[in-house]
């Protein structure tokens, strides 16, 4: 199972989801299919601005959990 913790980064950065959003340049609503796990896949190019923006790697969004 495929778990994202975009939520913990945000708080950590005190950043809203809709604030997130608006810096990477996707919908909330995207963002947030994303952040409850309903995605079926995502872009390399939104994975790169996420980390840019929140300074962080792609492990610390995304954790493999059996």
């Amino acid at each position: 199972m495929i778990e994202i913790d975009l939520d913990v980064l945000l708080a950590m950065r005190k950043m809203t989801s809709l604030q997130l959003a608006e810096k990477i340049g996707i919908t909330p609503a995207n963002l947030s299919i994303l952040k409850t796990g309903k995605a079926k896949a995502i872009r390399f190019s939104t994975l790169e601005a996420i980390c840019k923006k929140l300074e962080c790697q792609p492990g610390d969004i995304i954790k493999y959990k059996e």
